[in-house]
């Protein structure tokens, strides 16, 4: 099958989940500088999350150049992953209104894991597609090591949302800077094709 739906319907849900959390912040009700104070941790936990929104989206969109065809497991791994991300403005929102407690930073913390869980998997179906292209396979293995590295990372935050979580904040952005920029091997292994 051709990745073009794909590719369009996995954009389409990036953009709506980006929208939702947009929509959830609400207008300071007062006229101050004290009433947007209020606002700090809302808009905090909507950056944060633009940010992760963001960076799997271009890590999504990065991976999928990688094939040119898709099968059911391919598509049903990438079903999975906007699943878990169409969580992510519940999430933000419960996060950002409760001033960052344990519970919420908890939740979000967990959300993450399984989303970081799902883009590994679609990645090793997209990888599976591509088996004997050796190109390709140094840019997967990276792939691969950033996935594992994120998957404990979130586990440690959840861990932590327990017991201080401005640890866990500190690892979400941890993450965040490994994954910002998509694996230059990608592209050259592309370029060589």
């Amino acid at each position: 099958m051709n990745k073009a739906r794909l590719e369009a319907f996995s954009d389409g849900v990036f953009a709506i989940i980006i929208t939702i959390m947009v929509l959830e912040i609400k207008v300071p009700e007062g006229k101050t500088w004290e009433s947007l104070r209020s606002m700090i941790p809302v808009m905090l936990s909507y950056v944060l999350s633009f940010i992760f929104v963001g960076i799997y989206w271009v890590n999504h969109h990065h991976l999928l150049h990688t094939t040119n065809k898709v099968d059911a497991s391919i598509l049903w791994s990438n079903i999975h992953l906007l699943f878990w991300l169409s969580i992510v403005p519940v999430a933000t929102d419960w996060m950002g209104e409760t001033h960052f407690a344990t519970n919420p930073v908890a939740v979000y913390a967990g959300l993450l894991l399984l989303c970081g869980f799902a883009f590994t998997v679609l990645q090793l179906r997209i990888e599976k597609k591509n088996e004997g292209n050796e190109k390709l396979n140094h840019a997967f293995v990276i792939l691969r090591k950033k996935g594992i590295f994120s998957i404990a990372a979130y586990s440690t935050a959840l861990f932590f949302a327990f017991i201080n979580t401005t640890i866990s904040g500190l690892l979400f952005l941890v993450v965040s800077f490994v994954w910002f920029v998509p694996d230059r091997n990608i592209e050259k292994a592309l370029e060589k094709d």
